[in-house]
């Protein structure tokens, strides 16, 4: 048995379908809206649950301007798989981190003056100078110095030796296209604390606010590069932006029937019992639950499609199963496809149905899908 063999015969049938050409399609669509503006992908969680490696090698082949994630190891990750486009991770950073960044070349997110001193003696001790972007706060109260108190970084970050300041940003607490008075606020605040770094920086650099509700809803936000996670996957962050673009979704979760019984009227089903039997109905059995990453919070709530009808998913979801009514006429055999998330037939689950189903964000549904499943680039 050749080794591509025993892959395969070993296979979950649980496996989640990574579209590539979807995504590259995404990301033509979100340049040509925000063009002239710069992209930068964000990439961070495994590449929004499809694979860190094949969505950064997929964009980088497409020509994206940058990529950014949430920790540095998620960015050494895609420096030791040869990706050489520019990395930004947004989080925080601790000084024992720092001579990492500077040797994979990745950006640093410099959120305050104390920090900014300290990549700066962390690049003059390798000899080497690091790329920074400073972070600046307008009301999401999470990382960044102020907006009404950034001077202080400013005049730092204009008096170094070390550091090259590639952009400046921020980031939205809310964007809403039925109200963007925060949104708005926000981008007023940044702006306006920009005003004192432009009239001195020596050197061009990218401002940059807009994340995926803002590209599809605000375009004055846009400046100089834009910074879309959930719309490169080809889900929409609210219901009325539908259709801006074109998405096209970049992945499928599918799996496989794995057990058939018929359950007697009155009969609970799973843990707690919290569902049971109306009458004599068709319950199958899926290999997948939470410890997959598919939320325990869409027990009784979810729905999967089986030859193209939805049914929905009834009792606890289990830590690597669920149950699922097919009704008393349902039909479905061991081994059958079983779509979770994705198209069968003329019926669709979109990771936005799921969200809905729990109310939870998209972001939630695809970055809790672990690395227990097995991604499949088709």
């Amino acid at each position: 048995m050749t080794d591509q063999t025993q892959a395969q015969f070993v296979l979950r049938p649980t496996r989640i379908e990574v579209y590539p050409e979807a995504l590259r399609s995404n990301f033509r669509a979100v340049k040509k809206l925000v063009a002239p503006a710069k992209v930068m992908a964000s990439v961070k969680a495994n590449g929004y649950g499809h694979g860190l490696i094949t969505v950064g090698r997929t964009l980088e082949q497409e020509g994206i301007d940058a990529l950014g994630v949430a920790y540095v190891e998620e960015a050494i990750e895609l420096r030791r798989a040869g990706i050489r486009t520019p990395i930004l991770v947004f989080g925080g950073i601790l000084e024992e981190q720092l001579e990492l960044y500077i040797q994979y070349d990745i950006d640093v997110t410099a959120s305050s003056v104390f920090k900014l001193e300290q990549i700066e003696a962390a690049a003059k001790k390798l000899g080497k100078r690091a790329r920074v972007h400073l972070k600046i706060d307008t009301g999401l109260e999470r990382l960044g110095v102020h907006y009404y108190s950034s001077q202080s970084l400013f005049d730092t970050a204009l008096v170094s030796t070390a550091c090259d300041v590639v952009g400046v940003f921020s980031h939205f607490a809310a964007v809403n296209p039925q109200d963007l008075a925060l949104a708005s606020l926000q981008l007023e605040r940044f702006l306006e604390s920009l005003r004192y770094f432009e009239q001195r920086a020596k050197q061009p650099f990218l401002r940059h606010i807009a994340n995926s509700e803002a590209v599809l809803c605000f375009p004055q936000s846009y400046l100089d590069m834009v910074r879309p996670g959930l719309c490169l996957y080809g889900v929409y962050p609210h219901a009325q932006l539908r259709g801006v673009v074109d998405l096209k979704p970049t992945l499928s979760l599918k799996s496989q029937v794995v057990y058939f019984k018929v359950v007697k009227q009155g009969s609970g089903v799973s843990y707690g019992h919290t569902w049971k039997a109306p009458c004599d109905t068709r319950v199958i059995t899926i290999p997948i639950g939470y410890g997959d990453g598919y939320l325990r919070a869409l027990s009784n709530r979810g729905q999967v499609l089986v030859r193209g009808a939805r049914y929905p998913i009834v009792g606890k979801i289990c830590m690597d199963q669920m149950m699922v009514d097919i009704s008393p006429q349902g039909e479905a055999y061991n081994g059958e496809e079983v779509v979770l998330i994705g198209q069968q037939g003329s019926e669709t689950l979109r990771v936005e149905d799921l969200a809905a189903a729990i109310e939870t964000t998209p972001h939630e549904i695809l970055v809790s899908l672990n690395q227990r499943i097995p991604r499949v680039v088709v």
